[in-house]
């Protein structure tokens, strides 16, 4: 990267001043709060608003982080779906505490997960993968996500040949897909201001209930 393109990234900035975040704004609980953006950002628009980084860490101690959608929210946590025998699934088999990120940036605004992901029931994980469309079925079959492969072609062919196997009726739940259920431990709602002030409002589980604070930006 030449200097001239390092001063522009270095120079990229922009000021917030869609909003702010008090403590009156807050409802009782974060999962509430949650829904309430969550709607602000299908509202508004943004594209895949159900769109969240994951983050992990191996048992060596190294993170990862990449996009999963998440696909129900309730008061016990947040459920995503993924392949269990991915780089994530081992991730979170040695060490199941992770943190969720949403990043609606067009309306100057994240939220921060950290809690605990545990294992969805069967019965849940084949109930969802049941509607999923059949394409995404095939291509759970097709794709033992994370692990090399020789090339697109390989990819190409174990697609087909799950057309193949499953062309005459409903395509069954692969043994390593699965889902998560993400137990909040703590949800951060972080909005934008002036001059980098921005809030950042967190409600922390305690033996009582939900404790907020304010952190400093």
């Amino acid at each position: 990267m030449s200097q001239d393109a390092l001063d522009t990234v270095a120079a990229a900035r922009a000021e917030y001043t869609s909003g702010g975040l008090l403590e009156s704004d807050l409802l009782p609980d974060p999962i509430a709060m949650f829904r309430r953006w969550y709607d602000d950002a299908a509202q508004a628009g943004i594209h895949e608003p159900n769109a969240m980084v994951v983050a992990t860490v191996s048992a060596d101690f190294a993170p990862t982080a990449r996009l999963v959608l998440l696909k129900g929210v309730s008061e016990a946590g947040f459920t995503f779906f993924t392949n269990t025998a991915s780089r994530k699934g081992a991730d979170l088999a040695g060490n199941p505490r992770c943190s969720l990120l949403f990043p609606w940036h067009p309306l100057e605004r994240q939220v921060r997960v950290d809690g605990t992901a545990a294992l969805l029931p069967r019965d849940a994980v084949d109930a969802y993968f049941a509607v999923r469309p059949r394409g995404s079925q095939l291509g759970a079959w097709a794709s033992h996500q994370s692990h090399v492969v020789s090339g697109r072609d390989e990819l190409q062919a174990a697609y087909h040949e799950a057309e193949r196997r499953y062309a005459d009726g409903d395509v069954p739940t692969p043994d390593e897909w699965g889902g998560y259920l993400v137990h909040p431990e703590s949800v951060e709602f972080w909005q934008g201001r002036p001059g980098r002030m921005h809030d950042r409002l967190v409600y922390r589980r305690t033996p009582d209930g939900w404790r907020t604070d304010r952190l400093a930006p």
